[in-house]
């Protein structure tokens, strides 16, 4: 049986160079090299979405990889996908980069300038662990995977537009359909999930940027279980303190939540530090919430057009969700889809703050009453998205025990992102 080699090169030379060598060796089969981090991710995704038989046996990542720095890609890509077998490709031979490779989850490491015996004892070690792997774990995508959890963004066009409500309700939503789900408050300075929540706890966000390895049980204990389920990872209590969290820690902290539930939602505010740009980028789906009016709209469009020339997210990939949208309002969906070049939900959030006023000023928007417009708007925006997995009957029974079901949130059609690999908030792609 062929092995099939997935070269991952950022530059030509060295894609020319790897690829004439790997067609060389005996039962490869290189396939067609990918040139960044995210591509990567993405073609392994879609690979394990079918099945883990067509994902390839050996990944070699290029050190020149970007915009994801070569070990967080090779981390991202041996905790997503584990039957695949990484080899890192690099100048530096000393044992320092060998154990820091090994850590992050290479299976070899190959040093530049290539060798023909080098390069093919590796990928045949790596090729036959990648076998054995796979028939330990057996056949078929019910058995594995290696896709992780879905990783959701909800972030603010502006300040005070709603994006905290949305990501609480949607996680809500998310844990009463039966998904394991996380809550992550990535709003660093002004993060408000605990007081939505009524929720004090001392262990935050902060608590994990420090750690270079996060085992399940340093996640259990950063973690507070709230009543519904929901796992929530809160902001720190001093503001000044969100500095502690790095693009590179929040790729890792979102990582290992990934791996551990099933839906990932993560409010990152209206201001975009490099943590929240990090997550911004590996989520499967980014939303960002806007209201119907000039300024919020503007916003919108703004941040839009700033995520693509930082390559943090391309538009088309960034989901738009309206928020108080009325009748009256002059400013419509499909107008803000044309300003902002931005795919917008199809289930809008109506304008109804005497609904909501009582539960945010109580500290307890989980408890919104059911029939209500705005939560079941919240519920069936979550259906669309495909963060439920059972029907809105199923969900509307969560909580007080009668029906309480919505025609929007029935069979909402899922709308998955591609997935990303992470990149600073300032890097840019060569």
């Amino acid at each position: 049986m062929p092995t099939r080699i997935l070269p991952a090169v950022g530059d030509a030379d060295a894609v020319r160079s790897l690829t004439t060598l790997l067609s060389q060796l005996p039962d490869a089969e290189p396939v067609t090299p990918v040139a960044d981090s995210t591509q990567l991710v993405d073609t392994l995704a879609r690979l394990a979405a079918e099945s883990v038989d067509e994902l390839p046996e050996v990944v070699v990542v290029h050190e020149r990889i970007g915009p994801v720095p070569a070990l967080e890609l090779v981390r991202e890509v041996a905790l997503r996908f584990p039957a695949v077998g990484v080899i890192l490709v690099t100048t530096d031979a000393s044992p320092g980069l060998f154990q820091a490779a090994m850590d992050a989850g290479a299976r070899g490491l190959v040093t530049l300038p290539l060798s023909y015996e080098e390069l093919a004892s590796r990928v045949q070690a790596v090729a036959q662990w990648s076998v054995g792997v796979r028939r330990h774990l057996g056949h078929g995508g019910d058995v594995f995977t290696g896709v992780g959890g879905t990783v959701v963004t909800v972030g603010g066009a502006k300040g005070g537009v709603g994006a905290t409500l949305t990501a609480v309700q949607i996680a809500l939503a998310a844990q009463a359909s039966g998904r394991s789900t996380a809550l992550v408050d990535m709003d660093l300075q002004t993060g408000d999930v605990a007081s939505y929540l009524d929720v004090q706890f001392r262990r935050s966000v902060v608590d994990l940027a420090a750690i270079a390895d996060i085992s399940p049980r340093i996640l259990a204990e950063a973690v507070f279980r709230h009543d519904s389920g929901v796992a929530l990872l809160l902001a720190p209590g001093e503001g000044e303190r969100g500095e502690e969290v790095t693009d590179r820690a929040a790729r890792q902290i979102v990582s290992a939540l990934r791996s551990r539930y099933e839906v990932v939602v993560v409010d990152c505010g209206a201001q975009l530090g490099g943590a929240g740009a990090a997550v911004v980028e590996m989520a499967d789906l980014a939303l960002l919430v806007t209201t119907p009016d000039v300024v919020a709209v503007r916003g919108a469009k703004r941040a839009v057009r700033m995520w693509d020339r930082l390559q943090i997210r391309k538009a088309e990939e960034t989901t738009v969700v309206v928020n108080r949208l009325s009748r009256g309002t002059e400013i419509q969906p499909a107008l803000i889809q044309r300003i902002t070049g931005t795919p917008v939900a199809a289930t809008a959030i109506p304008a109804n703050f005497k609904e909501l006023q009582a539960a945010v000023d109580a500290g307890r928007v989980d408890a919104l009453d059911a029939k209500g417009a705005v939560r079941q708007a919240m519920w069936a925006l979550a259906g669309e998205l495909g963060l439920v997995k059972a029907p809105e009957a199923t969900l509307a029974r969560r909580g007080d025990g009668r029906t309480r079901g919505t025609d929007k949130a029935r069979g909402g059609d899922k709308a998955r992102g591609g997935d990303r690999g992470a990149a600073g908030f300032r890097r840019r792609r060569g």
